[in-house]
C-alpha cells in the first residue's frame, strides 16, 4: 500500500493510496488510534469520493473515532471499464430508454463486479492491518458488491446494507451474512421493485436485522437513517 496524499481538517485525517491497480481513500481521527474501522461501499456510478461517501467517513472519524475506507469499485471513478463492462452498460441503458428490462443486465453486472471487489475489498484488509473490529456500509452498488463481501470476510462484524434487490447470485449470498444488519429500502424505489428488496432482506441469515422502510424514491433515504446508522455501527464495533 502507498499513500499518495495527505490533508487534515476538522479533526480528521485524509490519505489517499494505492494498493496495486487499487485506487483507495482512508480516513483517521487526529487526536487517537481508531477504535474501529468501517469500509464504505459507493454507489453505481460513483466513486470513493462522492459527496455521500465522505459525509459518512468523517462522520465515523469524527463523532465516534473510527477510522474509514474506500475504493473505487471496477469501472467505476478512475477505473478503466473491460470490454464486457462496456458492452454490459451500453445494453442496460438501451433497455432503461426502452420498453426492454434492464434488471438481469444489472445482476450480471453486479456478478462480474462484486467478482472482482471481493478480493480486492480484502487485500485492502490485509494492507491496513488491525484498525480495530471491522464494519460495512453500502447501499445500492454498494450494498450489491457488499453482501458478497460480507459473507466472505469473517473480520466484518457489522454491516448497513439496502437499496438493492435480490437476484440468483445475491440471495445466496445473502444466506450466508450472519453478522447484525441494519437493511434500507425506499417504498417507492423507482430502481428496485419493492418484492425484490423486500426478498433480498428475507434472504439474509442474520439472527439480528432489522428493516427500514421510508416514503419516496431511491435517493430520498431520510437524513435521519444516517444518524441512526452511525449509532448502529458505534454500538456493535465500539
Amino acid at each position: 500500500m502507498r499513500f499518495t496524499t495527505l490533508t487534515s481538517t476538522d479533526g480528521v485525517t485524509e490519505r489517499s493510496f494505492t494498493l496495486g491497480e487499487i485506487p483507495g481513500v482512508l480516513w483517521t481521527p487526529d487526536d487517537a488510534e481508531p477504535r474501529a474501522l468501517v469500509l464504505l461501499g459507493h454507489g453505481g456510478g460513483q466513486h470513493k469520493q462522492a459527496p455521500g461517501v465522505v459525509a459518512r467517513a468523517v462522520r465515523l472519524a469524527a463523532e465516534c473515532g473510527f477510522a474509514a475506507a474506500a475504493i473505487d469499485a471496477p469501472a467505476h471513478g478512475g477505473r478503466p471499464r473491460s470490454a464486457e463492462h462496456d458492452r454490459i452498460i451500453t445494453e442496460m441503458r438501451a433497455r432503461m430508454a426502452g420498453a426492454g428490462d434492464p434488471i438481469p443486465l444489472l445482476a450480471e453486472l453486479h456478478t462480474l463486479l462484486a467478482a472482482q471487489t471481493v478480493p480486492e475489498w480484502r487485500s485492502v484488509l490485509d494492507a491496513l492491518g488491525d484498525l480495530g473490529p471491522v464494519g460495512y456500509w453500502g447501499v445500492s452498488l454498494g450494498c450489491a458488491l457488499g453482501i458478497p463481501l460480507v459473507a466472505a470476510e469473517p473480520r466484518i462484524r457489522a454491516a448497513v446494507l439496502g437499496l438493492s434487490g435480490t437476484s440468483l447470485a445475491s440471495a445466496e449470498a445473502a444466506s450466508r451474512v450472519t453478522v447484525p444488519v441494519r437493511f434500507l429500502m425506499q417504498w417507492d424505489d423507482e430502481r428496485v421493485p419493492r418484492e425484490d428488496a423486500l426478498a433480498l432482506f428475507d434472504a439474509l441469515a442474520s439472527g439480528e436485522k432489522t428493516l427500514h422502510a421510508n416514503p419516496g424514491k431511491h435517493e430520498d433515504v431520510p437524513a435521519f437513517e444516517a444518524d441512526d446508522a452511525v449509532r448502529f455501527l458505534a454500538r456493535r464495533l465500539g
